[in-house]
């Protein structure tokens, strides 16, 4: 995003409200951004939808699935007539017309038939219904290239978004320090100084996706950390277990066998990560893991589509590293979770 890029009257009147929000110079980088959107369930649509209407340069939709029935209830881009085609192709009609300034392609091969070079075209990569093996491999190439990284899925109830932005720099609004005594009457200057804010330069670093799903948690210096992880990570990492050892995702039409799958690989992926039970407690969990609920694409969706929209145009401190969202607590945390 080296190149200069400048503000058509035409995109000024579009994003007016986008400007005053975080200013020209940020919608300026997000007019430069080139994105790569893996996977167009209805995670993916929610997150085209988010960040198209936030005004990028480009928007690649790539999927080599086929759109489903089920797509209906989550998909919004895709009408009941493209049952059977392509979810990319279908979807770029309807992505298009939400923003024509955004230019938007299909492409329908899948990512794993894709060479490492093809990745370093884009400013951001965001990885959805992908396999564990695919989230390790593209997040590896864009750390090694400096492209902002994002994976998420949806799991029924269930939700969650990992971030790896590398060293990232951002500008944050806080107040303005307090000043010397200056003679004005103390109730006055307080309000004076509450409504004062000053933009200031900060940093962050991020770690790969291996580093959280690699953490040795039999060791003791995680045990308190392990107190601290919330559940729903240990049920992603089931479900990731899941979809890489059976190459397909819980199926709603035989939910009593896969239900039964689901546990069995509870207790290998527990015993891979050396712990108990203890933080996948309840059996049921596997009874709420089948399908794309519309309201855990759009929570999940939303929180994704904001990260990489402050992610490019580098405005407000992102979530470093993880996003989770279960549905059957009703409760949504970002949490920070890595070996290093």
């Amino acid at each position: 995003m080296g190149e200069e890029i400048h503000i058509t009257e035409d995109e000024a009147a579009l994003y007016d409200r986008q400007i005053r929000l975080w200013g020209l110079d940020a919608q300026r980088r997000l007019r430069a951004a080139r994105v790569l959107l893996i996977g167009l369930k209805g995670l993916g649509a929610e997150i085209a939808k988010n960040i198209v209407l936030a005004g990028i340069k480009s928007l690649t939709l790539l999927d080599s699935t086929e759109s489903t029935v089920e797509d209906s209830c989550s998909q919004f881009l895709i009408s009941r007539n493209d049952v059977g085609r392509n979810r990319a192709e279908a979807s770029l009609e309807q992505t298009q017309r939400l923003n024509p300034m955004v230019e938007v392609v299909a492409d329908s091969q899948s990512p794993d038939q894709k060479s490492d070079e093809f990745f370093t075209q884009f400013d951001v990569v965001c990885a959805t219904c992908c396999q564990q093996s695919t989230l390790l491999r593209i997040n590896k190439i864009c750390s090694h290239h400096k492209i902002k990284f994002f994976g998420g899925d949806v799991f029924g109830f269930y939700g969650f978004m990992f971030s790896d932005l590398g060293e990232h720099e951002y500008a944050e609004e806080v107040p303005k320090p307090k000043s010397k005594e200056d003679g004005e009457p103390a109730a006055k200057k307080a309000k004076k100084e509450e409504t004062e804010m000053v933009t200031v330069k900060k940093s962050v670093t991020f770690s790969r996706l291996e580093s959280a799903l690699r953490i040795d948690w039999s060791s003791p210096n995680c045990q308190q950390k392990l107190k601290r992880t919330p559940s729903t990570f240990f049920i992603m990492q089931v479900l990731l277990d899941f979809i890489e050892n059976n190459q397909r995702y819980p199926e709603t039409q035989n939910k009593e066998r896969d239900i039964e799958l689901l546990l069995q690989q509870r207790s290998l992926t527990l015993d891979k990560l050396k712990l108990g039970s203890q933080k996948v407690v309840k059996e049921e969990f596997a009874s709420f893991c089948f399908a794309e609920l519309s309201p855990v694409c759009a929570i999940v969706g939303g929180v994704l589509g904001q990260e990489i929209i402050k992610a490019v145009s580098q405005r407000d401190p992102p979530h470093n590293n993880f996003f989770f969202y279960n549905g059957v607590e009703g409760s949504g945390l970002v949490d920070k979770i890595s070996s290093l």
